[in-house]
């Protein structure tokens, strides 16, 4: 069989590009983990905020919006977003690092100063001394990300398309106009090739002949840890410190924290760094007042980033039918929505999707040749 897409890669980002393809013919989306998502989409702790990433990127979350707050007829059995709201704060002498948060706020999503004592009112566990200034977002929500990850890949197979896990890529070549995948034990035939391989794209691309877009995955750690016994956390927002981009979120009863970091990494199954988890235990109880007694869990997940930081999407300018779906960095959850329908629109050699258009996020402005425009 001749697949009209093959995509590789079956993270948020491949998951949800096969499911608005699989509209437009055959799909075959192809996983070399034992199970979808199992690195980046599956390590993540995503909330949709429209004040969050660049200029770009912020636009392309609002695309995504509709898609949350009203996904397709049978998409889903649960809302994709709950509740949560954004708390930032900023100690003594570093009160202006929250000037361009504030500065962020919209008439849809505002963003509004709060008093320290409403602040420390509203997440307790704040130190005191550590709090000058605050600012709050109510807009910001959960996404649910598993189950979003399910909903595409159930999508994908009741439309017609085949998913395959254990499957990783390690042979590309291209004779009359149709794609040869070497993918675990079996090989596949496809006409078009979506690359959505998370932090090993490029290695992708390689494969396939295509010039390098620049990407690096970036490493980032999280812990869990016990909430202070008898405190109901579930109510409170995530709350990020402005100083180091550390923040805290609650997750199922407890404290999800990350010290925001994003250390270079090359492309591979990331485990956290010791030194990375006691310097955050350490910070944690400096700034919080949070008794770091027990660690239950510890991970970390990459985040691949091109050098402008924003996704690339479109047609490689060398390689015939070999199509760029990449770079998300720390946001592809949110984006995943909207982006998802550009890949279809780029496939179908079509207009790009009218909001996009009205936004004037063109295939020039999403590409990979952008990134060659910036090198000259």
């Amino acid at each position: 069989m001749i697949y009209d897409f093959v995509v590789i890669g079956a993270g948020m980002a491949g998951a949800s590009a096969a499911y608005e393809l699989s509209t437009q013919g055959s799909v075959l989306l192809l996983e070399a983990e034992s199970q979808a998502g199992y690195h980046s989409t599956g390590r993540s702790a995503a909330l949709f905020t429209r004040n969050y990433g660049t200029a770009m990127v912020r636009e392309i979350n609002g695309l995504s919006s509709g898609f949350f707050t009203a996904p397709p007829d049978g998409f889903c059995e649960h809302p994709l977003l709950t509740p949560r709201g954004a708390l930032a704060v900023a100690p003594q002498g570093e009160e202006g690092l929250l000037d361009p948060v504030l500065a962020a706020s919209t008439p849809a999503n505002t963003v509004v100063e709060l008093s320290v004592a409403d602040a420390l009112e509203m997440v307790p566990i704040l130190r005191a001394d550590q709090v000058a200034r605050a600012v709050y977002e109510e807009s910001v929500t959960d996404i649910e990300v598993a189950m979003m990850l399910q909903s595409y890949l159930k999508g994908v197979k009741r439309r017609g398309g085949v998913v395959e896990t254990r499957a990783p890529v390690t042979a590309l070549k291209r004779e009359a106009d149709v794609w040869e995948i070497t993918a675990g034990r079996n090989t596949h035939r496809g006409k078009t090739l979506i690359n959505a391989a998370g932090a090993w794209a490029d290695q992708i691309g390689a494969m396939a002949g295509a010039e390098a877009i620049g990407l690096v995955a970036k490493r980032r750690t999280a812990i869990i840890l016990d909430a202070p016994q008898g405190m109901d956390v579930a109510q409170f927002p995530c709350v990020d410190f402005a100083t180091n981009d550390a923040y805290l979120k609650p997750e199922a009863g407890k404290f999800m924290a990350s010290p925001g970091d994003a250390t270079p990494v090359a492309p591979q199954d990331v485990q956290p760094d010791e030194m990375d988890v006691a310097i955050l235990a350490d910070w944690i109880e400096r700034h919080t007042l949070i008794p770091v007694r027990r660690i239950s869990h510890s991970w970390a997940g990459l985040r691949s980033f091109v050098p402008d930081e924003g996704p690339v999407v479109g047609r490689d300018g060398q390689v015939p039918d070999f199509i760029w779906h990449a770079g998300q960095g720390g946001y592809g959850i949110m984006m995943a929505p909207s982006l998802a329908r550009a890949v279809a629109a780029i496939c179908a050699d079509g207009p790009m999707p009218e909001d996009f258009v009205k936004s004037g996020l063109t295939q020039d402005i999403l590409g990979p040749e952008r990134l060659n425009r910036v090198k000259d």
